[in-house]
């Protein structure tokens, strides 16, 4: 069975040039997948996937809000 995943996107094309939590998957701009568990989160932190992916580099306070994101739907689940 395959995991369920988030998806976190670049807004390259809005004004904002924002990172944001894409739950839809749906929304413009380049994406990057992690899979639903606070340690997958760590672990793309440590290893800078999360930034190789959208090919840019994430603030520290993007990383915070994604967690605390991330933290919401463990515990809907």
């Amino acid at each position: 069975r395959r995991q369920r995943q988030m998806c976190i996107r670049d807004r390259l094309k809005t004004p904002e040039d924002k990172i944001v939590l894409d739950t839809t998957g749906r929304q413009n701009g380049r994406g990057a997948y992690v899979c639903l568990s606070s340690e997958c989160l760590e672990k793309a932190i440590r290893n800078h996937g999360i930034e190789r992916s959208l090919k840019t580099v994430v603030p520290q306070e993007v990383y915070e809000d994604l967690k605390k994101e991330l933290s919401k739907i463990e515990k809907q689940q």
